[in-house]
């Protein structure tokens, strides 16, 4: 698969920011998707374990979540951990990853945020700009914002808000289990975000792409 090749990796945090910032304006989060359209699904994910990124992409098929491919990337983690600055320290290697792919998926669920970001530019957002292609951040704790806790019914949602402006939804993905954080990440909007999600989530908390992802690179690791 081939990529946009933005900037390099290697800032230091102040120019990290600084580029966020700017790369925050380029990000389209009001963009309906159709959801019938979405027939391929990759789930993302990297594991940092002893100074190495694992990294995993899980492309499933809709509606069946027969897996279509898996491929794995591993590096030196080489940027430090810095909350806000996840896209510098895996975005190499989900480049690497992504580069590997064989098929192109539809949309991109990420283990990450997307517009929940207190920049408004989560690693689904980033990395969406690098695959110009529609991307969802599902993170399973919250980064930023308030919420009031949703409806414990599979389904049910509730606004994730920062500094007034809605920046993505409390969304329970399985009954009485604690809510997945959704939000927009490029080429897509929260509706269409909250929508996917739950398209793609089976019997379990996570959804099945991220939740695949994130066992193969466990398992690669």
């Amino acid at each position: 698969m081939k990529l946009h090749s933005l900037h390099s990796w290697d800032l230091p945090p102040k120019e990290a920011i600084a580029l966020q910032k700017k790369l925050a304006g380029q990000v389209i989060i009001d963009r309906p998707l159709d959801l019938s359209k979405v027939k391929l699904v990759a789930g993302v994910d990297v594991s940092v374990k002893d100074g190495w990124s694992q990294a995993a992409v899980v492309i499933i098929h809709l509606p069946d979540f027969h897996i279509i491919e898996t491929v794995l990337a591993k590096q030196q983690t080489a940027y430090p951990y810095i909350p806000g600055l996840l896209s510098f320290r895996e975005g190499p290697v989900l480049v690497e990853a992504f580069e590997k792919l064989q098929n192109i998926p539809d949309l991109f669920l990420f283990d990450g945020f997307g517009y929940a970001h207190p920049r408004r530019i989560g690693i689904a957002s980033h990395m969406g700009l690098w695959l110009d292609k529609p991307t969802i951040g599902c993170g399973k704790t919250r980064l930023c914002g308030k919420y009031d806790t949703p409806s414990p019914q599979k389904g049910e949602s509730a606004e994730l808000v920062d500094k007034g402006e809605t920046i993505g939804a409390a969304l329970t993905t399985r009954d009485h289990c604690n809510p997945m954080f959704i939000s927009a990440g490029h080429l897509c909007d929260l509706d269409s975000a909250i929508a996917a999600t739950m398209l793609c989530t089976g019997r379990y908390r996570l959804p099945e792409p991220t939740r695949l992802a994130h066992k193969a690179a466990s398992l690669a690791r």
